[in-house]
């Protein structure tokens, strides 16, 4: 799954993540749900909308703007997880974040911290 900040209808910056098929969601109903926490741990669909809702926060400070005024970037989380080391996902955030003028080292070190020992969301294989 990918995190994606990417503008709505509103034009309201919203970090949502796309389902291993590539398709967007942004809400599912209810009886759709019970499907997806089957096949995901619920656990780890808390953490991950937890931590989309801290990038929004720490980006809205680093940009010193309102949350539609975020510039278009995305923070993959699962393409963080795929990498070697740390020193690797730090390189590759701070290139997301190289147009934000205020400091963005205690960003990345809390969200190297907060993805340490997540797990990256693909599809079960069934049984």
């Amino acid at each position: 799954m990918a995190a994606v900040t990417s503008p709505d209808s509103s034009s309201q910056n919203r970090v949502y993540f796309q389902t291993p098929t590539g398709t967007e969601e942004t809400e599912t109903p209810a009886r759709k749900q019970g499907r997806v926490t089957v096949k995901y741990d619920r656990k780890e669909l808390r953490k991950r909308l937890n931590l989309e809702e801290w990038i929004i926060d720490q980006l809205t400070e680093l940009y010193d703007c309102e949350e539609e005024a975020i510039p278009e970037l995305e923070i993959d989380v699962d393409e963080l997880l795929d990498m070697e080391s740390d020193k690797d996902r730090a390189a590759r955030v701070k290139d997301l974040l190289v147009d934000c003028y205020k400091p963005t080292e205690d960003f990345v070190v809390e969200l190297l911290d907060k993805i340490r020992g997540m797990q990256k969301l693909s599809t079960p294989q069934k049984k």
